[in-house]
């Protein structure tokens, strides 16, 4: 149930005082869950023009266990609406959790979903949910998203209270450069709601239903850059006051008093960050709302963007560090253990002499003088065996030993063969994990042509573990043949990258990294792959397995790698 609760795939409208967790509570695993619509939540209703006159198709009469394309395992339904379902499921080839949305082929809105769904796909963007397939089969048209079950919903964390500062900072911040991308693809949202905001454990923000949730409903909007933007400033609001930009209450939020109009957020609750309160109200101009505030207003997530950037940073606030408790003697380091504390305070008391302290009496003194003495007597018997060893090895007469050489032009067997370079005969990016199966492979070549300038790197991705897509990404190294593999040096740009030497004798090579066999691994920027005794290769696996940042994203770059026998 904690999975449904922060990564479902719920795209009802949510409009009403129920969060989309609670409304998702209701779905039962054979499918059976019904949600409820409810529009009124915002303005982006207002301006959305939604096809709703067509007659819609029941949704596909489908139940737990039921397998898409031999591959998607249908888990639990998660919301039944407009004639389209939503479900978890299980994507049996690559072991892992995904999202599925499901309607009828004779959908009147089948076709839009596929188009919205395949341009979402081709965004490519880790800071949006990715869309991994998009199929019309057997009546029925279904698309497959990512499912990330350790992320919360935005309506979740609203529950808990108002944002602070930096908090809401960095959710308008990622939110709309994210936006702002996408819209230069000519994409757009249109239902940018909490319940579409997800923020991961490491904090980044990730939005789900790029263009997909709006085709599902048939929402169209004749401003979409107006809509989304109006769209991320009511999150802001709601952020920075927990409360829902309008008088009608929504996600589980409380509306403004009604008839008082669009009040700044400061002027909500005490305590708001000033710079935020008018960013919000810039990003939510309508009808003269930012008038008082002599800023001119956001129409598009680019121009929020960069006014957010034109912001002084906000930093987090520091950590509040508890005093340690006062340090508290015990009864047995105070001398008294076993027997009270408390000294007689009695006139009568007799006064005891202090006994001398150690060493001090006679008896020490003595004892002072043979430890004294023997020590004296030890240095003198060694100072005579050190000399005694020192004038016989210079009186010691008698040739030379004899250094034992080979005889001339006798092999050696025992000698160590040095170490020789290892001809890379060719090269190819290896993603066998990634939803295209490709990485970069235009510039697979500068990753051993000799010059550290050029280099191959990977896409760039939302964390160091490639956005918990895959395992791993790497370059397969043919060596034409099978030869003696004695060491891999691979030079990085960027940072430290963490990378595994793999081998395989086989030709081809396997499909899966699995099928190698692991020989070395370490970390940094300059990485020695040596294993513990040669190995016989045909295909060397160069595999990256934690990435560095780069420019605001995580990538790895290989600017060299040479193999010695």
């Amino acid at each position: 149930m904690a999975e449904r609760s922060t990564a479902a795939v719920d795209v009802a409208d949510n409009g009403g005082d129920e969060p989309p967790s609670a409304k998702a509570d209701a779905a039962t695993t054979d499918g059976t869950a019904q949600t409820q619509d409810s529009e009124g939540a915002g303005p982006q209703d207002a301006e959305s023009g939604r096809d709703s006159s067509d007659t819609v198709p029941a949704s596909p009469d489908l139940h737990s266990g039921h397998k898409l394309a031999g591959r998607y395992r249908l888990e639990e339904c998660v919301t039944r609406l407009d004639g389209f379902s939503s479900w978890r499921a299980v994507d049996e080839k690559l072991r892992r959790a995904v999202g599925v949305h499901l309607l009828p082929a004779d959908h009147p809105r089948a076709r839009s979903v596929l188009a919205a769904a395949r341009s979402s796909a081709l965004l490519g963007d880790p800071r949006f949910v990715q869309v991994l397939d998009a199929v019309e089969e057997d009546d029925l048209v279904y698309v497959v998203h990512e499912w990330l079950p350790d992320a919360t919903e935005l309506t979740a964390l609203l529950a808990a209270g108002p944002f602070e500062a930096h908090d809401a900072y960095q959710l308008v911040s990622q939110i709309s450069q994210a936006m702002a991308a996408a819209h230069r693809e000519g994409l757009a949202h249109l239902r940018l709601t909490p319940g579409a905001v997800l923020r991961s454990s490491t904090g980044q923000y990730r939005i789900r239903g790029l263009a997909v949730n709006a085709a599902l409903r048939g929402i169209t909007a004749d401003q979409p850059l107006r809509t989304d933007t109006e769209a991320i400033g009511a999150l802001l609001y709601a952020a920075l006051t927990r409360r829902w930009p309008y008088e009608s209450d929504a996600y589980g939020l409380t509306g403004l008093p009604k008839d008082l109009g669009l009040i700044p957020p400061d002027q909500v609750r005490a305590g708001v960050h000033r710079g935020l309160s008018e960013l919000a109200m810039r990003a939510l101009a309508n009808d003269g709302a930012t008038a008082s505030r002599q800023e001119q207003p956001c129409t598009t997530p680019d121009e929020l963007a960069k006014a957010v950037a034109a912001m002084p940073r906000i930093l987090p606030p520091e950590p509040a560090f508890t005093a340690p408790p006062e340090y508290q003697r015990t009864t047995y380091q105070q001398g008294t253990y076993g027997r009270p504390s408390v000294r007689p305070t009695s006139a009568t008391q007799p006064v005891i002499a202090a006994p001398p302290p150690p060493l001090q009496s006679r008896t020490g003194r003595a004892l002072k003088w043979a430890v004294s003495a023997l020590l004296i007597a030890a240095l003198g018997l060694g100072s005579w065996q050190l000399a005694e060893t020192v004038l016989n090895r210079d009186n010691d007469s008698g040739d030379p030993t004899p250094t034992q050489t080979a005889e001339d032009g006798a092999d050696d067997n025992n000698a160590i063969e040095p170490s020789k370079p290892v001809t890379i005969v060719g090269a190819e990016d290896y993603d066998p994990l990634g939803v295209d199966g490709s990485e970069k492979p235009a510039s697979i070549k500068n990753a051993y042509d000799g010059d550290t300038s050029s280099y191959w790197s990977t896409d760039g991705y939302f964390s160091a573990d490639f956005g918990r897509l895959k395992e791993g990404v790497g370059v397969v190294l043919d060596l034409g043949e099978v030869q003696q593999v004695g060491n891999v040096q691979v030079s990085f740009l960027g940072g430290s990258t963490s990378v595994e030497l793999r081998t395989t004798k086989s030709s081809p090579f396997p499909q899966l990294p699995d099928g190698f066999t692991k020989a070395a691994e370490g970390s940094g920027t300059k990485v020695s792959l040596k294993p513990d005794k040669p190995v016989q290769a045909r295909y060397v696996l160069v595999w990256l397995t934690k990435l560095p940042m780069d420019d605001g994203n995580y990538r790895g770059k290989i600017s060299d790698i040479k193999i010695t026998s």
